[in-house]
């Protein structure tokens, strides 16, 4: 026989997150789909069950034609209507009370982190620090937080599974939903509404970690860029400078201020590119600056004609930005 422990890391390798909350509020959604799976199965069941028993009984009917009716019989009518009625009235409060627990008025709360979704990448501000970065949320683990959730172009959706509710982001709204980050690691999400050409790699992941290390990784993101490393990073940092990626990017401690494009500040520290498209390393940096529209299509970077001596200086350099 299996462990308890062993056959907890089997649960964990294959469950879905929904069935693994990492929060309350997660665990509480999660609840009430456990609830209608148990009672859609054992409806299913009953269902096979008498379907089974009137096959049997009347296989070998001896007086075949039309089985004898029951109009107008509250015997069968009382049950029939009833149960269902029971069942759909107790999941619509259910599923009520469990609204209003993980969707709590905000109470003049200010919004712990600010998330806008663009085509195709997340902007991830922190307004208490003032930080900003892109695609990789920071969360501090053991405290509940309220995310501000709006868009700059279409409707997105977010929505992290082991961490609880979705939540549409609509242009000109301000959307929020509460977190309370209990357990450490790394979780996945994805935006849950088409949003366009790029939709299925608008991917979300987000960093739980303890206090320590978030106000660590916190105070490292407000530091500016630093300086190149060597000859070929400076050049890549000149190059980035006199182009115009400047108008789209911004780079603390630079001239570029751009505000369309993710800051890439400390690009270098984050552990995937374009929203999940691909792992951060100089090879992927180097296939994005050489052909964007090859990697990601309908990005709204556009291809520069650069050498591809002046593609390499410029990933150098980015590749520095920690």
């Amino acid at each position: 026989m299996l462990s308890e422990c062993m056959l907890s890391m089997l649960l964990d390798s294959w469950l879905p997150p929904l069935f693994h909350p990492a929060s309350p509020e997660a665990g509480q959604i999660g609840n009430i789909g456990n609830g209608f799976l148990i009672g859609a199965t054992a409806m299913a069941l009953l269902v096979i069950v008498l379907t089974i028993r009137v096959t049997r009984r009347y296989r070998h009917s001896k007086n075949p034609g039309e089985p004898s009716q029951a109009p107008g019989s509250r015997r069968l009518e009382i049950p029939m209507i009833g149960v269902p009625l029971l069942i759909v009235t107790a999941f619509f409060f259910w599923s009520m009370r469990t609204m209003n627990s993980v969707l709590p008025d905000r109470g003049g709360h200010a919004a712990d982190v600010i998330i806008t979704g663009h085509q195709w990448y997340w902007e991830v501000a922190y307004p208490g620090s003032g930080v900003v970065t892109a695609n990789e949320i920071h969360l501090p683990a053991g405290r509940r937080q309220l995310l501000q959730l709006n868009s700059a172009d279409v409707i997105h959706d977010w929505w992290v599974p082991a961490l609880g509710g979705k939540m549409d982001m609509i242009p000109g709204r301000n959307n929020h939903l509460w977190v309370t980050t209990r357990d450490t690691g790394v979780y996945e999400g994805a935006c849950s509404e088409f949003c366009g050409q790029q939709h299925a790699w608008m991917r979300i992941q987000v960093v739980v970690q303890p206090a320590v290390e978030f106000s660590r990784w916190l105070a490292a993101q407000l530091e500016p860029a630093g300086s190149p490393r060597d000859e070929r990073a400076d050049k890549g940092r000149s190059i980035f400078l006199a182009h115009t990626c400047t108008n789209c990017h911004r780079v603390k401690g630079t001239g570029a201020n751009g505000a369309t494009g993710p800051d890439l500040t400390h690009l270098a520290s984050r552990s995937m590119l374009l929203a999940g498209r691909m792992t951060n390393d100089s090879a992927n940096l180097f296939r994005w600056l050489a052909d964007p529209q090859k990697v990601k299509e309908g990005a709204l970077m556009p291809k520069f004609i650069l050498p591809q001596d002046s593609i390499k200086a410029l990933v150098a350099w980015l590749a520095h930005l920690e």
